[in-house]
């Protein structure tokens, strides 16, 4: 991992904004009950200040996640109850590990396809993506889950390497394919930003992946 780790620091150069550190994956790694691949990190996430000397992980100082997390079984009520009434000012390094600590004791690991920080919330292309994607096929077989949800239809399709349209295929599994493994893969609406119209849709589908 950290060699892979190394490798997006290097992208973040090249996709990112040279300001800000790329973000890594992080939670359960080793057999988890489900890895959730999102799209790329957000500059909101306050271990992306390059002084950051915590975790380097998923939506640290980000509240909406943890919600949706929470309201779908994967994450503990009570922490989310204070992360909802804390600033990301308030998040120490001892905090962020509190909280991956409950990440890993609930069998999760949380990643992106791309790892590279940028200062606005503009989509990242097809082409970026997909040079990410030999790594994030090497994360996977490093954690080696036992199932895999990918959030949107463009991580999806290129995850897949199908075209994908979430609404018409939700809680269909499909078979992701690494040099080592198979995993069971789903495509789930992206419950964030943009994608928060449908959150009570992504919620319904997790918790029916998670039932199988």
């Amino acid at each position: 991992m950290k060699n892979l780790q190394k490798i997006y620091d290097e992208l973040q150069l090249k996709y990112g904004a040279s300001e800000l550190s790329s973000i890594y994956g992080g939670g359960c790694e080793t057999n988890p009950k489900v890895c959730l691949v999102y799209m790329n990190p957000t500059s909101k996430n306050i271990a992306s200040n390059k002084d950051w000397q915590g975790l380097r992980y998923q939506w640290l100082g980000i509240k909406q996640v943890w919600k949706f997390l929470t309201n779908c079984g994967l994450f503990d009520n009570k922490l989310n109850e204070q992360i909802q009434k804390m600033h990301a000012s308030e998040w120490t390094p001892e905090f962020c590990e509190k909280v991956y600590s409950e990440v890993t004791k609930n069998g999760i690991y949380i990643t992106n396809l791309a790892k590279c920080t940028q200062t606005d919330a503009k989509h990242l292309s097809d082409s970026v993506f997909k040079e990410y994607m030999i790594y994030l096929l090497k994360e996977l077989d490093l954690i080696n889950p036992q199932k895999v949800v990918c959030f949107g239809n463009q991580v999806s399709s290129i995850l897949l390497n199908q075209p994908i349209t979430v609404s018409t295929c939700r809680k269909q599994k499909y078979q992701l394919k690494t040099s080592k493994n198979v995993y069971d893969c789903y495509p789930v609406f992206y419950p964030v930003g943009n994608g928060f119209r449908n959150i009570n849709k992504a919620i319904e589908d997790i918790k029916f992946i998670l039932s199988k």
